[in-house]
């Protein structure tokens, strides 16, 4: 479906009552975003604006230069901008004759912005380049508690530099906010693991919820790994775990379901078609269009078609699928970067903490991250129908999470050697899937993939180096601590930078987009909204 966006005729007044509990959880971050924690160094909270800032000036800078973007969401945008019901359901019109095909929750705050500061693509694009730097406080918020703020600011600095995650945040798809909502729900499930308060996993739900609002079934991908770690690790007796469990379900449902319950009570004829269905029906567009029928293949609904209507998990024109599906073609380049490195020293992480006692919030950190991560990317993997290579910016907080974490626990053990070994193989595996990356884009950048082989071997080499060996004492203090930790970083964050610099440098239009320059192996592909 093709809607043109026209100039707005006129600008409503804000309802300042909109979001007001969405804001009210945002205000139970850390202070340490704004004010630094108690007892920390001075260079951690000058070193978190400074990656905010840098972050916002990535995701902000030419914002303009992709015009609508996703003319199909930004028509909604501006219908929802001049007419209450047409911003209530996410319609494509002002006339309300039919919405998009997913929920309109992304849309409720672009279209608060045109309300506010007139019809542009600024407008449209800035609340989702914002959302990414909110993704970005919230992922260090979430390592911080249990972790250093070095590592929380490399996972800051992975999420901002993923080059999907740039893509996303410059782009008006559902997709920006779905994960500043994921992240939030980790977020606040690992507060109520280390708290034991049940209104942490409450909003932990409350979070889930909203993200159905944004993006359907998909948000519920992360409710296993949440569920399963604060059943394990909550420092309460298993009962009440498995009540607050049930409970934070309850506000998953009651946090998405109202919406739903609006749309189906309210007669047909008094609201707009539901786009994507066949009947109609919003529980027709959540559990076949944009729900099963894309682990199966056989949307109904699809302008396309996906996977031929077979049900056959095999792909179709959506790629191939399998365990490898996410390194394929132009789904690598978005997202796989670190993924190697990330699953080895998760592996790594896990023995370091194997003695720790069931309530360790370093392990609970770790476990959220890591069982959100692949349980993801096992669904995007062998999902049969409709699937962009976009999809996969879900993963990016994380992977980066998972990799952060991974990297310290295992660098703090760097006097063994099996320690000093993991790490060398996690960057030469880092390294040889860049080039590997690298080379599909086979006219750009050519010699960028021999300076990222280099930086890995000398990374690797140092990484080996036992830290107390003789030469190595002779260097002037920590010296040959902080060359081999900047190398190692250089060496694993050069070739993904540099696809974020070419994805922002670029302007994106249309349903489907890619991050990073044209590579070998890429799909096209047709449909709606995504």
């Amino acid at each position: 479906m093709t809607t043109q966006v026209s100039p707005r005729p006129s600008v409503s007044p804000l309802d300042a009552r909109f979001g007001a509990r969405f804001v009210t959880s945002l205000a139970a971050l850390p202070r340490t975003l704004v004010r630094g924690r108690a007892g920390s160094a001075r260079w951690e909270r000058p070193a978190l604006l400074g990656l905010l800032l840098a972050t916002a000036v990535l995701y902000i800078w030419d914002l303009g230069a992709s015009g609508w973007a996703n003319s199909f969401y930004s028509a909604a945008v501006q219908a929802g901008s001049v007419d209450w019901t047409a911003f209530f359901y996410g319609s494509s019109d002002a006339a309300n004759a039919i919405t998009v095909d997913k929920p309109p929750a992304s849309l409720w705050l672009m279209a608060l912005s045109v309300r506010l500061f007139g019809l542009s693509s600024w407008s449209i694009l800035v609340p989702e380049a914002l959302m990414g730097v909110a993704s970005v406080a919230v992922l260090f918020a979430t390592v911080r508690r249990r972790f250093s703020a070095g590592t929380a600011l490399l996972a800051g600095a992975v999420l901002a530099v993923t080059p999907v995650a740039a893509l996303m945040f410059r782009f008006n798809n559902p997709d920006a906010l779905l994960v500043l909502l994921l992240s939030l729900a980790t977020y606040f499930t690992l507060r109520g693991i280390e708290t034991g308060a049940l209104k942490w996993v409450l909003w932990a739900g409350a979070m889930v919820g909203f993200g159905f609002l944004t993006k359907q079934l998909q948000a519920f991908l992360i409710l296993p790994p949440l569920a399963g770690v604060y059943l394990y690790a909550a420092p309460h007796r298993f009962r009440t775990r498995l009540w607050h469990s049930f409970a934070a379900l309850g506000a998953v449902i009651v946090s998405a379901g109202w919406w739903v319950a609006i749309v189906e009570l309210v007669p047909a004829n008094w609201r707009p078609y539901i786009g994507g269905s066949q009947t109609n029906s919003f529980l027709e567009l959540t559990f076949g269009y944009n729900g099963f029928g894309r682990l199966t293949g056989s949307e109904t609904g699809s302008v396309t078609g996906g996977a031929g209507g077979t049900g056959a998990l095999t792909g179709g024109m959506w790629g191939e699928t399998g365990i490898f599906r996410l390194f394929l073609g132009e789904f690598g380049g978005q997202i796989t970067w670190l993924l190697p490195a990330a699953l080895v020293l998760c592996v790594a992480a896990l023995v370091v903490l194997r003695r720790a006692p069931r309530i360790s919030l370093r392990r609970a950190t770790l476990l959220l991250f890591a069982g959100y991560l692949i349980l993801t990317a096992l669904a995007f993997s062998f999902m049969a129908g409709i699937f962009h290579a976009y999809y996969t910016v879900a993963l990016a907080p994380a992977l980066a999470g998972t990799f952060a974490i991974g990297a310290s626990l295992v660098w703090m053990k760097r006097t063994a050697l099996w320690a000093r070994i993991t790490a060398a193989v996690a960057m030469l595996a880092t390294s040889a899937w860049a080039w590997v990356l690298l080379d599909r884009a086979t006219d750009w950048l050519p010699w960028l993939k021999f300076v990222v082989a280099a930086l890995g071997l000398v990374a690797a080499g140092l990484l080996m180096a036992p830290p107390r060996a003789a030469w190595l004492r002779r260097l002037p203090g920590k010296w040959w601590g902080r060359a081999t930790v900047a190398i190692a970083l250089t060496g694993a964050l050069l070739a993904p930078v540099a696809y974020t610099l070419e994805t922002v440098s670029t302007a994106h239009t249309g349903s489907i987009v890619t991050a990073g320059p044209t590579v070998s192996g890429g799909m096209g592909g047709m449909g709606g909204g995504g």
